[in-house]
């Protein structure tokens, strides 16, 4: 299946919708194809601009969607793509698993904790009974040795996994995906707060505030002191990119 991209400061986002990404990603999965996907949303395209490390392994990943609301928002500002919603991480994990199970498929899980991957699993196996856990990986919340990397790598591949959710926040997933294109014979879905959300561990932004591109706030709210930075400097920054590239437009 191919589909649309268009590039907003640097990144390629891919122009879809829940249906067409996730019949893409069940495509990959079932033949066993190394695909990576991100739902990356305001944070996450901030961060691939500023930090060229993060850039680039972006970059390499073959799917990148636009998560938040204000990515949409340039989106169609910018390249006039009628896109009429967000691509937004959490629900699109919920399309996969839903076609998954379908299908039949093995999914891995990769990341968090192991409370958060316990309740994650529960909800999946009471939704989605048609889903195959063939393994699951709690986070080392650090770089793994070459060692520890290839066992990981032998792991999946040896459990004939089809889609590695990978939940290990924004940019460290990321970088995870796109390190192992290749040699993890699965799609890969950097999917985020998908875990903790679906878990019950933490709670989502009412639908409203979704809708209106005020998410980061509901969480500001619940964790200032953690994110107060983050979201200060990284809306601020998507702001100017996004007056910079109206006014060179102009020129």
């Amino acid at each position: 299946m191919q589909f649309e991209k268009r590039n907003l400061f640097g990144i390629e986002y891919a122009i879809v919708d829940y249906e067409s990404v996730s019949d893409i990603i069940i495509e990959k999965a079932a033949n066993h194809k190394s695909f990576g996907v991100s739902a990356l949303a305001v944070h996450g395209l901030v961060t691939s601009v500023k930090d060229k490390t993060v850039g680039d392994r972006v970059k390499k990943i073959d799917m990148v969607v636009p998560d938040g609301q204000p990515v949409r928002w340039a989106l169609n500002s910018f390249h006039k793509v009628g896109m009429k919603d967000r691509v937004y991480g959490p629900t699109l994990t919920l399309h996969v698993l839903e076609k998954a199970s379908q299908e039949r498929l093995n999914v891995y899980l990769y990341g968090s904790t192991e409370k958060t991957l316990t309740a994650f699993s529960t909800f999946i196996k009471a939704n989605y009974p048609g889903v195959n856990l063939c393994g699951i990986h709690v986070d080392r919340f650090r770089d793994a040795t070459p060692e520890e990397d290839a066992a990981d790598i032998e792991k999946i591949n040896r459990a004939g996994t089809h889609i590695v959710l990978v939940g290990r926040g924004c940019p460290r997933q990321e970088i995870w995906v796109a390190d192992h294109l290749g040699k993890v014979q699965a799609a890969m879905m950097a999917v985020g707060a998908a875990f903790d959300f679906h878990a019950g561990t933490v709670k989502q932004a009412p639908q409203w505030m979704q809708d209106h591109g005020l998410e980061w706030f509901y969480r500001l709210i619940k964790e200032p002191r953690r994110l107060w930075k983050r979201y200060f400097t990284t809306n601020s920054y998507f702001i100017y990119l996004a007056i910079k590239h109206k006014l060179l437009k102009r020129k």
